[in-house]
């Protein structure tokens, strides 16, 4: 696979991040879209000022048309809608490399409809954060053309990807099954200290943890969970309700990730509060505005 042209199709912070290494390599060429670029203030639109050695897409198949890898990495929500749009556009042959959390299923529908416009789809998990490693990130990669293509990939800097099967599915069953307990862990963690706060016991309740699961600073990542809840909510519960979907589709009731989906959707809510430095402040502040159902997904 050469990669002469490269798409990002998403410019939120995975987006960004890769952009970012990828110009550090010295990409020739690197077009970006995003839904909200047309927004002048959004998160996209201020990175892509940032950084302008980025080209800005006016259209999404303006940035998919010529690409020779097109890399995914829009909400979950938005994953099927991407693809099916950029489906008009790209070039025969082109690479989709989908980074999007979504289910197995929902995978599959993506690699049929990139397929049908004779492109190969490679089905991508991050199995990390994207920072700090950025492109080093740990990435599972799963599908027909994905054994063949991990080389050119490494190549280009993706060196913490591998090769996890032949079959559309497996990269992204991993990716969800580990998200149920890390997105959970997130709610859970917000749902216990809040109660905690009120009670006055949350020092308590986090070196009992401490004594249970050693070998963590408790309040430190409590803090960090509950803040990138806050930060990445939305996304979040975009994503555990397809970690739900992958839960279901295998037989088993979704109870706690459908759970984690109400926990992370109020989280989006009180985004503005996740850059409050001190954990016991964020969850006084927390307490205080209440526990509503505010844009939650019931």
């Amino acid at each position: 696979m050469t990669a002469s042209r490269i798409a990002l199709v998403g410019f939120g912070e995975v987006g960004r991040t890769l952009a970012t290494d990828l110009q550090r390599l010295g990409i020739a060429s690197l077009t970006a879209w995003d839904r909200l670029f047309p927004d002048p203030t959004s998160t996209p639109s201020l990175g892509l000022t940032a950084d302008q050695a980025v080209v800005r897409a006016s259209t999404l198949g303006g940035a998919v048309a010529g690409a020779d890898l097109i890399i995914g990495a829009v909400t979950a929500g938005e994953c099927l809608n991407a693809v099916r749009e950029a489906a008009r556009s790209i070039a025969p042959g082109a690479v989709w490399l989908d980074l999007n959390s979504v289910a197995p299923a929902t995978k599959i529908i993506a690699s049929k409809i990139v397929a049908d416009a004779a492109g190969r789809f490679v089905e991508a998990a991050v199995m990390s954060p994207i920072a700090p490693e950025g492109l080093r990130s740990p990435m599972l990669l799963s599908g027909p053309f994905a054994e063949n293509l991990a080389p050119s990939l490494h190549a280009l800097g993706f060196t913490g990807a591998r090769f996890c099967s032949a079959d559309y599915g497996v990269a992204s069953a991993t990716k969800m099954c580990r998200s149920v307990i890390i997105k959970g862990i997130e709610a859970l963690l917000a749902e216990s200290l809040l109660a905690a706060r009120h009670y006055g016991v949350e020092s308590t309740v986090l070196s009992s943890l401490q004594d249970l699961l050693p070998g963590h600073d408790w309040p430190t990542l409590a803090k960090y969970m509950i803040s990138r809840s806050l930060l990445h909510g939305k996304r979040r519960a975009e994503e555990m309700r397809e970690a739900a979907r992958t839960v279901e589709d295998a037989g088993v009731s979704a109870w706690m990730s459908a759970a984690t989906v109400e926990r992370q959707s109020w989280a989006a809510c009180h985004r503005s509060l996740h850059a409050i430095p001190d954990l016991g402040e964020l969850l006084t502040t927390l307490h205080g505005r209440g526990d509503n159902h505010s844009g939650m997904s019931r």
